[in-house]
């Protein structure tokens, strides 16, 4: 059994991928580390969010880490509530409570190369010295809100879906929601059973399926718990439905048209031929935007107190909003599901090897060696970096491979009794030079898709341009033979 480890090491974010990290270090023997925490509580994403209707879109049994199945999901598709209190029951469970600092916000992380070590600096002024950083925070953060004029302007409550602003009653409210997207297709439906009045202004329509939701009785729930080999059934049927969406998502593919033939049937299903159904149909092939799942958005769509309106947002005015076409909605409320600027490295400052900056780095096309290392940041790492996640497994499956890829890169460093890693220049620029060739391959990286998968410098670097099986694959082939050794 190898010695335990004298290496210090920081984790910033205790959200999902935080606790994947510290589970790994501590499976393998290395307990010197601190899991820095904005809010007060571990669970990320699941713990900042809590607008209504907020549940995760992948099936409940698949969202879990594979060494800790959850049997008392109480339906297939899980709320924020039930997730958000699973991830913190896992924080303590794998022994993390001691190592997360909560109410800790990182400002700077700068690299001394003569001593091969980070200094760490919080907002209240603190600094500490580590090892090793890994960031471990998620893509889901920063609210995005549109560049238009009068934003400010408004005289009514106004809020981005991220920051949901509990303390404004919208019963008998003429509410606008900006954007129809991921958040809206959950917000749309409660928001429309208080409002007097819902307006959406939806700038493009998205490829939504039926959700199928179903809730779990006690009985079942028993079954799962008295049975793990049933509940691992459960999870492999639900992965290989979801392995599906990398063939959808492939220019091509058959696949593809089954599941824009089968979306397009959904909606004539629910929504009557005319304006509506013109409105909500994609012109995009399949995956070009985030594929959705939904049982009640189109529904709360054709209630009489809902309007949707095919348009961008123009202007904010005092009194409510113009239309990118120039017509004036009236609102009280206007609520913004416009999503977030994902990859956005400038949450807190990174000075690398020379004085590198992070920023600087990535740019405005962010680049990764395997989604987890750049060159310029010795000991330096991302849980799940630029083009760091797979469309075709389970997000908890990609950044398991990747946390296990950069602790047994530590255990190696270790070994051989060196300071540093620093992923080689010319491997990364050959590992992201491959994948510019693959991303025309899919429609989420395909140059005539426009979403937040590709920048506006016409890359994609949100997802790897592959099954999980190619990226599994290049991830055990990873060793410091990769890496400049100091």
């Amino acid at each position: 059994m190898r010695a335990p480890s004298s290496l210090r090491i920081a984790i910033i974010g205790a959200g999902p991928s935080g606790l994947a990290t510290g589970h790994e270090l501590l499976e393998k023997g290395f307990s010197r580390f601190t899991i820095f925490e904005t809010a007060a509580k571990p669970g990320g994403t699941w713990h900042l969010h809590s607008y209504p209707g907020l549940a995760c879109d992948v099936w409940a049994h698949s969202y879990t880490f594979s060494y800790a199945p959850n049997p008392d999901w109480t339906s297939n598709f899980a709320g924020q509530t039930e997730i958000e209190a699973y991830l913190q029951r896992c924080a303590t469970e794998f022994g993390l409570d001691p190592h997360i600092r909560p109410h800790t916000r990182v400002v700077r992380v700068e690299f001394d190369e003569s001593v091969s070590e980070w200094t760490l600096e919080t907002e209240a002024g603190e600094t500490s010295i580590f090892d090793v950083v890994i960031s471990a925070m998620g893509n889901q953060h920063t609210p995005l809100f549109p560049d238009v004029p009068g934003k400010d302007s408004f005289q009514g409550d106004s809020w981005h879906a991220t920051r949901w602003n509990d303390d404004v009653d919208l019963e008998g409210k003429r509410v606008v929601i900006v954007g129809s997207a991921a958040s809206a297709v959950q917000i749309v439906p409660e928001v429309a059973k208080q409002a007097e009045h819902l307006t959406v202004l939806q700038r493009s329509p998205n490829w939504i399926m039926p959700r199928g939701r179903k809730v779990y009785s006690e009985t079942k729930r028993r079954l799962f718990r008295a049975f793990p080999p049933y509940l691992r059934m459960i999870q492999r049927g639900q992965r290989l439905l979801m392995s599906l969406v990398h063939d959808a998502a492939t220019i091509g593919h058959k696949r593809m048209s089954d599941f824009e033939k089968r979306a397009v049937k959904y909606i004539h299903e629910v929504i009557p031929e005319g304006e509506l159904r013109d409105a909500v149909t994609p012109d995009t092939h399949y995956g070009c935007k985030r594929g959705l799942v939904s049982d009640d958005f189109y529904p709360a769509l054709l209630r009489d107190n809902v309007d949707l309106i095919a348009t961008s947002l123009g202007e904010v005015t005092p009194e409510g909003v113009v239309t990118g076409e120039g017509e004036a909605i009236a609102a009280d409320v206007i609520i913004y599901c416009t999503g977030y600027r994902i990859l956005d490295f400038d949450r807190f400052e990174v000075i690398g090897r020379g004085g590198l900056s992070m920023i600087e780095a990535m740019g405005t096309s962010p680049q990764a060696f395997k989604g987890i290392a750049k060159p310029g940041f010795p000991n330096y790492f991302f849980a799940v970096g630029p083009n760091g996640l797979v469309l075709n497994v389970p997000y908890f499956t990609t950044l398991e491979r990747n946390v296990a890829t950069i602790v047994g890169l530590l255990e190696q460093m270790e070994a051989k009794g060196a300071r540093s890693l620093e992923v080689r220049a010319e491997l990364y620029d050959e590992y992201n030079a491959w994948m510019d060739t693959q991303f025309e391959l899919y429609s989420w990286g395909n140059a005539s898709c426009t979403s937040y998968y590709r920048n506006d410098a016409g890359r994609a670097p949100f997802l790897f341009p592959g099954n999980f099986k190619a990226y599994d694959r290049l991830h055990r082939k990873s060793g410091l033979e990769e890496f400049l050794i100091a």
